[in-house]
């Protein structure tokens, strides 16, 4: 090397040295013009491009320092971290395990090359990483904290929470760590040791914007929303541009029912970071139950087509495109879902797999994954040791249904006439209480105890039902919408029902029972559900004989529908409807001459794509006529101008067949193998007319040619209805509720005797 050139390296180290990065630049490109092949040199230009943020350019110079000295372990382990700058992670791990082999005993090696794994989503692989670094470095507080994430990430918190403490234990000013610590308790529900731990952090920093969001989501959890949007606010004053923290503020405003202000923070958070699959999801949550179907689908869309594996994302869509009937691909994307749920994915909320499929099996495995995952039992309280005695046994229903709701319908009448001298009711609403309806005033009132607890936790809930000392605490809702599994995975009571609202298995371990009968779980199918199972002698579903039938008679014209010709209908959700049932619908047109279909119009999408769907069938669409929705008692009174209903599956009618069997109209179902595809077989038996349950496609399209070719068979099942409307078990609910009520004293009788839940024979 000549002394000039010597000097040219020599002032570039100390240009860099004093930060002067131009300087050492020029040095460097002058000296490299003379010496081509001078390792130093190019790492040394590597960095200062690094320090520059000239990702590229460091990236180029270091594969030529590389090339001159391959087993460089500053300029590999320096590569690593450029090329996760520029998104390369599976080259940057690349770099560093080629580094590990040199060196293997270097902590901050294993440290990096773990985060690293932790970017690429390999939690578990590089928990094993940060223990190799901690082994050559037990004090290496950062690696604690960073272990801690990743066990966090593989759901291990109590494993995360240890780690975190031992960084603090190390560090007790590190402000990162007691942030995440706070994260951990709050999935363990230790709210005010999060809250604790976020005020840590933010006194060690208070321009730590990711706190302040932390703090936002505890917040919210807490029900506190407006010290949440605080939060948040004070979190994107720090940095505008935090695409989470306008996310999660999004998801307060949602909470809040301000839902133009939250779609346009998840407009915001999405402007910031096109990529970000969790605010693609929450605005997509939002606008599926604004009914905004098609605008929701566009977003599940995007989420998978930036991460496939996104969880959750894949069933969304699917249930989104079903609400307005668009069928393309239906039938591999039902495999798919079917395959992932076999592998244990997190691909789909159960009450959204009941009208895709007709296997108890999987739906159990499902909803154990969506329990695991969402509601995992939580030991905040611990066991209720207590035996509770008391004059009257204290049963709890927990709804967010006592409104305008088919829960609601079903069960107003079973409230009334509940025997007050053997039992004492208490109702928990998680409706808004200024959402009155006469169904919402009539079930208040059957009650002697109503506690609105909407702005309340779960924690709470479960508190304020132990302090109350339920005997048994019965969901209304599992997994459907507003409803409030965490209560349960709590222990609210010693005693827990899954009943009516969810017709399956909630696949948790904190639910005791299930309320069934011989036809919606037959003795065979007792092993595809978590709960044992009450079996009621009749029909699980109550009814209420007080719903009124208006006197309105309507005119065929009036609603839409020719004077002439039979009349087939079904009013069943149109999510409920896939191309199985619409081929045989259609089947059934093409052989009943000019007769038509009378359907709910659930949305204008839906409305459209089955009028295409029925013409790709070569059946005209003209001879779909949709209904608009009425009230209860009108509703029932339309049933009158139609012939016969057409049950769906493997989502039978629920509601709507009492509907159709109280005013008066025969339904004609076709029997699967899961609860939700058994419902409306179940109601038939009970009201004496099993002729019109099928069990195939072929047995329910010929039952139904022939009831309406034949007048006179269907108008003997009409008759047979008229006669047993009142005289059969399914509208006797006095009869009923004596069943319901023997089944919780049998519950509660083995509870007293020490016994485990068992299946209860009514």
């Amino acid at each position: 090397m000549s002394s000039q050139n010597q000097i040219l390296f020599q002032r570039a180290i100390q240009s860099f040295h004093v930060g002067d990065f131009s300087a050492a630049e020029q040095a460097l490109l002058s000296y490299l013009g003379a010496t081509p092949n001078h390792f130093d040199a190019f790492h040394l230009l590597a960095i200062i491009y690094a320090n520059l943020d000239r990702w590229s350019e460091a990236n180029e110079c270091y594969k030529k320092a590389l090339q001159i000295n391959p087993s460089s372990v500053a300029a590999l382990s320096n590569w690593g971290s450029c090329l996760t700058r520029l998104g390369q992670n599976d080259q940057a791990l690349n770099a560093l395990e080629r580094a590990l082999t040199l060196e293997p005993k270097l902590a901050a090696l294993w440290f990096n090359t773990a985060n690293i794994l932790c970017d690429l989503g390999r939690f578990e692989r590089a928990s094993q990483y940060y223990e190799k670094a901690l082994y050559f470095n037990p004090d290496y507080f950062q690696a604690h904290n960073n272990y801690g994430k990743a066990l966090f990430a593989n759901g291990q918190f109590n494993e995360a929470l240890a780690n975190y403490n031992k960084a603090l234990e190390l560090n007790p000013d590190f402000a990162e760590a007691w942030s995440n610590k706070g994260i951990t308790l709050q999935e363990l529900k230790r709210y005010a040791e999060a809250i604790a731990c976020y005020d840590k952090s933010l006194c060690l920093n208070p321009g730590y914007a990711e706190a302040w969001s932390n703090k936002g989501i505890t917040l919210q959890e807490l029900k506190r929303f407006d010290e949440a949007l605080n939060t948040y606010n004070k979190a994107l004053e720090l940095n505008p541009d935090f695409a989470e923290a306008w996310s999660n503020k999004g998801n307060t405003l949602n909470e809040l029912k301000r839902y133009a202000e939250a779609i346009a923070c998840y407009d915001k958070s999405l402007c910031l970071n096109p990529g970000y699959a969790e605010a693609w999801s929450n605005k997509g949550a939002i606008l599926n139950m604004l009914k905004l179907y098609p605008e929701a689908i566009i977003q599940y869309e995007k989420i998978l087509s930036i991460d496939p594996n996104i969880e959750w994302a894949l069933g969304d869509l699917i249930d989104s495109r079903m609400k307005v009937c668009f069928w393309d691909g239906y039938q591999s994307s039902i495999k798919m879902l079917v395959e992932k749920v076999n592998k244990l994915q997190k691909i789909i909320n159960p009450f959204k797999l009941l009208a895709l499929q007709d296997d108890a099996r999987i739906q159990k495995k499902c909803a154990e994954i969506y329990s695991l995952d969402s509601f995992p039992q939580a030991h905040t309280f611990g066991k209720i040791s207590k035996k509770y005695k008391h004059p009257k046994i204290r049963i709890a229903y927990f709804s967010a249904d006592y409104r305008e709701h088919p829960t609601a319908q079903l069960t107003a009448e079973l409230f009334e006439l509940h025997d007050r001298s053997r039992f004492e009711l208490f109702a928990f609403s998680f409706y808004d209480s200024a959402q009155d309806s006469k169904y919402r005033t009539r079930i208040k009132n059957s009650f002697e105890n109503f506690y609105e607890v909407e702005n309340k936790t779960d924690q709470e809930i479960a508190q304020l039902a132990r302090d109350l000392e339920i005997d048994i605490a019965i969901d209304l809702g599992g997994y459907t919408q507003f409803a409030r599994t965490g209560i349960f995975a709590c222990r609210a009571a010693p005693i827990q029902v899954n009943y009516l609202g969810y017709p399956g298995t909630m696949g948790a371990s904190y639910m005791d029972y299930i309320v069934a009968d011989p036809t919606v779980i037959p003795e065979s199918s007792q092993k595809f559900f978590s709960e044992k199972v009450v079996y009621l002698p009749d029909t699980y579903q109550p009814n209420d004989r007080k719903r009124q039938v208006a006197t309105k008679v309507f005119s065929k014209s009036e609603l839409g529908l020719p004077d002439q010709g039979f009349i087939f209908c079904c009013f069943n959700n149109n999510f409920k409807i896939n191309p199985e049932v619409l081929d045989s619908w259609a089947r059934i047109l093409s052989q009943v001459p000019g007769s038509v279909l009378w359907l709910l119009e659930d949305n204008p999408s839906a409305k459209n794509n089955l009028m295409a769907e029925l013409e790709k069938r070569d059946i005209a669409s003209d001879r779909l006529i949709f209904a608009g929705r009425l009230q209860t008692s009108e509703h029932l009174a339309r049933h009158a101008a139609a012939d016969l209903f057409l049950d769906t599956w493997p989502y039978n009618a629920h509601t709507t067949a009492s509907d159709a069997l109280w005013a008066g109209l025969p339904v004609l179902t076709r029997m699967g193998q899961t609860f939700a595809s058994r419902v409306a077989a179940s109601l038939l038996n009970a009201i004496d007319l099993p002729e019109l349950i099928t069990s195939t496609s072929e047995e329910y399209e010929a039952l139904a040619v022939k009831l309406a070719t034949h007048p006179e068979k269907l108008q003997e099942f009409k008759e047979r209805l008229k006669l047993n409307r009142l005289t059969k078990p399914l509208f006797n609910t006095e009869l009923y509720t004596k069943h319901l009520e023997t089944a919780y004293l049998k519950m509660y009788e083995r509870y007293q005797a020490d016994l485990a839940p068992g299946h209860i024979f009514v």
